[in-house]
């Protein structure tokens, strides 16, 4: 699996909870210094021109809320050995804030989101592509509590939106996309075998034995 001296991008999809953070970041904190995780929430779209209750009424959960083109960008300049600024996302208000997250180029490039593999200008960018797969229940459960926990949500929000939006392009759009991958992982962070299988493939890449 040489590339040459060009960073090796992963692709880590999933639906909603299903683990592929947890998934990029174990993966990442086994290669210190040599994985760099973009998160495509990061890329959701600025709605400060909108009033907060218009905010609400957007569906965060397709494919047209985020910003995938500056996303694909941003995977190219990596992909050149050059450094980026990606945005910071304030989740409770919908909006991007002014300050930018630097991410310098690294051996191993891990791009995670649910809808990552719904775009051909994405998924051109990925050497590997890796979809998270959980029963529907776990996810819904740990959507709630990260959103509760990290997004000062409130519970009636996260509810309303599971059913407007969340299920039905988890459907449409998230579950359709496990075609284009290259390696299926049940149950995600806690499936052992499966990221000890990866970091073996990826380890060499990242510390220079490929």
């Amino acid at each position: 699996m040489s590339v040459g001296s060009r960073p090796l991008v992963v692709g880590i999809a999933g639906g909603t909870g299903s683990g592929k953070t947890t998934v990029a970041h174990k993966l990442a904190a086994s290669m210190p210094g040599r994985a760099s995780v973009i998160e495509h929430d990061a890329y959701y779209r600025d709605q400060a021109h909108l009033a907060e209750a218009e905010r609400a009424g957007i569906n965060y959960d397709h494919p047209s809320s985020l910003e995938s083109d500056l996303l694909a960008h941003h995977l190219r300049e990596l992909r050149e050995n050059r450094g980026v600024d990606i945005p910071i996302y304030d989740f409770a208000h919908h909006t991007r804030r002014r300050d930018t997250r630097r991410v310098e180029p690294a051996r191993v490039i891990i791009v995670e989101g649910i809808l990552v593999f719904t775009e051909p200008s994405l998924r051109e960018q990925m050497d590997i592509k890796i979809f998270v797969d959980t029963d529907s229940d776990i996810r819904l459960i740990r959507r709630i509590r990260r959103d509760l926990e990290q997004r000062g949500r409130s519970f009636q929000s996260v509810r309303d939106q599971y059913y407007a939006t969340v299920r039905p392009m988890h459907l449409e759009h998230v579950e359709p996309s496990k075609r284009w991958a290259d390696l299926i992982v049940p149950e995600g962070g806690d499936n052992k075998v499966a990221l000890d299988v990866l970091l073996g493939q990826l380890g060499r890449v990242a510390f220079g034995r490929d």
